[in-house]
């Protein structure tokens, strides 16, 4: 699937066919974005700007350091982009080439924010003079979803704190629902220090245009400032985390507790149980005697008794 973006006569109207960059001169497309594209379409589009395509493999293999790099006349990007799910965030690399200041995007799903900014861009045409600022555009609308996801896990971390003071159970599942929302966070701030990465080399870059210098450098601002509130959010999970793992253990502890008391309480009397038990004439002056298992018994509850009375003085009960 292709969709290409064009000027024509102060508006921006848009193709689906590959065919049609034959009948389009470079200084009027503004945008090609490629879905799962077939063969013919990727070459299609390699003739028509004259560079190489990157697959999906090349862009996935790229490290973290080298995702960004540029030639005399292109701009080559590879970014993940977030999309939120029920429990974990998925990630889709998509590859960014801006050449002749025509933007190629390479990706193998939809993405809900492309097709709005493509939506706009016909809507605003003036507002996207060329694939830079289309690309500007793009950065500033998943900043501003990163942002979402971001309070929306602020919220969740929130509700969790809530449950904590209200002493609703807290058990295995529930730490392990933690550990999630701490495995999004990172990786919500992963994707949030790659995208300064990326505008920190396009402001040093002398291919992208000076008038969108102060838009970059308000973005970058906004990234930096999202990088302190996930890195505040990760801490503020932690100490639940933290605080999660102490009331589990003091509730094993009250456990052992319990049955370390019981077991010392029942200590004597089964002590006196069991000398009165041995086969031997241990207990031979009451063995006759009708009234010997009362003198038994007796022993035993006030042996109970001593330890109980012993663990209160010492506050151990």
């Amino acid at each position: 699937m292709i969709e290409i973006l064009y000027k024509n006569e102060g508006r921006i109207e848009a193709l689906q066919t590959v065919e049609a960059l034959t009948g389009l001169r470079p200084a009027d497309v503004v945008w090609i974005d490629m879905v799962s594209p077939e063969g013919e379409e990727k070459r299609a589009v390699e003739a028509f700007l004259g560079i190489s395509l990157q697959t999906r493999a090349q862009a996935e293999e790229i490290e973290s350091s080298s995702r960004y790099s540029e030639t005399e006349t292109a701009v080559f990007v590879n970014s993940n982009f977030i999309s939120p799910g029920p429990d974990e965030y998925t990630q889709e690399a998509v590859s960014f080439i801006v050449s002749d200041s025509i933007l190629t995007t390479l990706r193998e799903n939809p993405l809900r924010s492309f097709t709005i900014l493509q939506r706009r861009m016909q809507a605003y045409p003036k507002n996207y003079p060329d694939g830079f600022s289309v690309f500007v555009s793009i950065l500033e609308q998943r900043v501003d979803l990163d942002a979402d996801m971001i309070e929306i896990m602020s919220q969740e971390i929130a509700q969790y704190n809530k449950k904590v003071s209200l002493g609703e159970d807290v058990n295995e599942e529930f730490l392990l629902d933690i550990n999630q929302l701490q495995e999004n966070t990172m990786l919500v701030r992963e994707n949030v220090v790659d995208k300064q990465r990326m505008v920190s080399s396009l402001l040093r870059s002398e291919l992208c245009p000076k008038y969108l210098t102060e838009k970059l450098e308000v973005l970058l601002k906004d990234i930096g400032s999202l990088i302190n509130h996930t890195n505040f959010s990760f801490e503020r999970l932690e100490y639940l985390q933290n605080t999660v793992i102490g009331i589990i253990n003091l509730d094993q502890n009250k456990i052992m507790k319990i049955f370390t008391l019981v077991s010392l309480l029942l200590m004597p009397p089964t002590l006196i149980a069991s000398l009165f038990g041995m086969n031997v004439n241990f207990g031979a002056f009451v063995a006759d005697s009708p009234w010997a298992w009362v003198v038994i018994c007796g022993l035993m509850i006030l042996s109970f008794l001593i330890v109980i009375v012993v663990f209160k003085i010492r506050k151990m009960l």
